[in-house]
Parts: structure tokens; C-alpha cells; sequence
């Protein structure tokens, strides 16, 4: 009677990698796609705990942690 969502893997953006940026302040984190030749950030969600970010690898089909930067 009740199914799980599945959830759509998406393609990364052409030229983008995955990364989550840190805030130095006050730690906060969000995972979105850093543009290669340009290095500007593409904001996607708000990591407030592992959950966030397990879904975050889900739907874009990631299997290690994007790499962090401040």
C-alpha cells in the first residue's frame, strides 16, 4: 500500500563538480556545483545533517562525499 519514492538520479552540469561549501563563522554547509573555468559557486540545498547529504549524493548518483571548501 505505501512505496518508497524513487528517487530520479540527475546528470551533473557539464564542466561542474560537486562540492559543499563551509561557512568559517558559524560552520554552515551547502552542497551544490562549482563551474570549473570560472570557480564560481552554484548553490543546491542547505546540509543541516547526514540525511541532507545522503540525499544530496542520491540524487545526483554520487558515491563519496563531494570535497569541501571555505
Amino acid at each position: 500500500m505505501f512505496f518508497k519514492k524513487k528517487v530520479q538520479t540527475i546528470r551533473i552540469p557539464e564542466g561542474k563538480t560537486p562540492a559543499i561549501r563551509v561557512s568559517i563563522c558559524t560552520g554552515e554547509q551547502v552542497a551544490g556545483f562549482k563551474n570549473l573555468s570560472t570557480g564560481k559557486f552554484e548553490e543546491i540545498t542547505l546540509i543541516r545533517d547526514r540525511k541532507d547529504l545522503e540525499d544530496f549524493k542520491r540524487k545526483y548518483g554520487l558515491d563519496k562525499d563531494p570535497d569541501k571548501f571555505y
